[in-house]
């Protein structure tokens, strides 16, 4: 019979991975602040281009580092049954698909300056937003290589070279940003398409660093991924893309909702799509905590899976949605106790801050819900099952979010709440639906297991 470990231990491993990979999403997140701050130095439609780029970059970004991202259940499966001979090919695999995908979005990025007409971005910042895109695309490729390394190092339990790495990349691309933007020498002054470029070399060195620590280091050593070339994999590929794709159009359903919130508020005016992007910056930020837990439980749960170990698979489970629980409370309380002093942050026009502050009271009603939604979610990865994820994704934001907004909004006049009531909506669909499938697949599994 396999050995479960106690909670106290199945905690610590929880926690050992989860702090890490929230200071590696933090430090992300800080790469878009950087970019942010010194283009508002530059002129206020040197950041409007970037805003356009990054809008357009980031839903395509995620959804093709989404599909990379099957490469953590399939290693923690392996590592889980015991099969770490099939760890190097699987990874091997994965940069294979991660390579050619991320040709293919640096492609994509290349002709998305076409489609900014019908976005109806203004005139005078379609050149910018254009040069944003082209540069920015050319560190695609580096971005998906990445993602898989990470994926594996992750995978593995080792979280923390990752993270140094984002910490680093920090420090790194203030000058880069500085080089780049303002022109420095042979290199010219490039404004916002700087700042893509500055990114684009950021990914390459953070590709670089990574790939050399995992070539160098003990830990890796048995595993030795770079120590041969190999062929192409149909059959692997296959599992990685079928695996992957799901979550990759998931995740790509679930910020894309997001972010045609301004779209849907348009009309409103410019007070009310300030005060929307604040609450949404604010919520964003926050649901790094819950987001890093749930990576963690696809980690200990694929890990689970493949020893085929039932009753540590619930355990883990159960320990995560509780910890889910326990951090939602902790946002909830912060946002409660600090919505005002957290809307001065962002704004000093009081008429932005009212709207701000009433709308943060509507992200308090979810942040329960979405911890527990993305815990149940990344709980069926770890299991592979990730197909009906990414079809009760697509039905609580597309098939009754939006639609629910736009008919608030537009046809009953209710204002910028009519969005935050039907994303709750949304929210509420999805994480009845995950918990309902995550109960059902573990009925499954404890049936196989009589």
């Amino acid at each position: 019979m396999l050995k479960t470990p106690s909670t106290g231990v199945e905690l610590r491993r929880l926690f050992s991975l989860m702090i890490p990979i929230l200071i590696t999403q933090f430090a992300q997140a800080g790469l878009g602040l950087i970019d942010t701050i010194m283009a508002g130095h530059l002129s206020a439609s040197d950041l409007a281009a970037i805003a356009v780029g990054v809008g357009i970059w980031i839903p395509v970004m995620l959804m093709f580092t989404g599909i990379v991202l099957a490469t953590t259940p399939l290693v923690a499966e392996a590592l889980g049954a015991r099969q770490e001979k099939q760890i190097p090919h699987i990874v091997r695999q994965s940069l294979w698909v991660a390579g050619l995908l991320g040709i293919l979005a640096l492609l994509l990025l290349q002709f998305m300056p076409l489609l900014l007409p019908l976005f109806k971005v203004p005139t005078d910042l379609m050149p910018k937003a254009s040069l944003f895109l082209h540069a920015v695309g050319f560190g695609m490729p580096a971005i998906t290589l990445y993602t898989a390394l990470r994926c594996y190092s992750e995978a593995l339990g080792y979280p923390r070279p990752v993270t140094v790495i984002s910490l680093l990349s920090l420090v790194v691309l203030v000058p880069l940003d500085y080089i780049f933007m303002y022109g420095i020498g042979p290199i010219p002054h490039l404004g916002s398409a700087g700042c893509g470029f500055a990114t684009a070399i950021l990914q390459w060195l953070m590709l670089a660093t990574l790939a050399v620590y995992i070539w160098k280091a003990k830990k890796y050593q048995t595993h030795k991924i770079f120590s041969h070339w190999e062929a192409f994999d149909k059959a692997i590929a296959k599992r990685i893309w079928n695996l992957g794709l799901p979550i990759g159009l998931a995740v790509f359903f679930e910020v894309s909702i997001f972010s045609t919130g301004a779209i849907i508020l348009s009309p409103l005016g410019d007070t009310i799509i300030a005060a929307h992007q604040i609450a949404i910056s604010v919520t964003s930020q926050l649901f790094m905590i819950p987001m890093s837990l749930a990576i963690a439980l696809t980690i200990r749960v694929g890990t689970y899976y493949g020893e085929k170990n039932w009753e540590g698979l619930r355990k883990v489970q159960k320990l995560g949605l509780m910890t889910a629980t326990g951090t939602a409370c902790l946002t909830m309380s912060f946002i409660a106790l600090f919505h005002n002093q957290i809307a001065a942050l962002y704004t000093s026009d009081p008429a932005v801050t009212q709207v701000t502050v009433y709308l943060l009271f509507f992200c308090i009603a979810y942040q329960m819900m979405d911890a527990w939604q993305v815990s149940a979610a990344d709980c069926l990865r770890g299991m592979q099952d990730t197909q009906a994820p990414m079809w009760i994704t697509l039905l609580a934001y597309w098939v009754v979010a939006l639609p629910l907004s736009i008919y608030w909004i537009r046809y009953q006049h209710m204002g910028p709440q009519g969005i935050w009531i039907s994303l709750i909506v949304g929210l509420a669909v999805a994480c009845v639906l995950l918990l309902g499938r995550l109960y059902w697949m573990n009925q499954r599994l404890k049936a196989r297991a009589s």
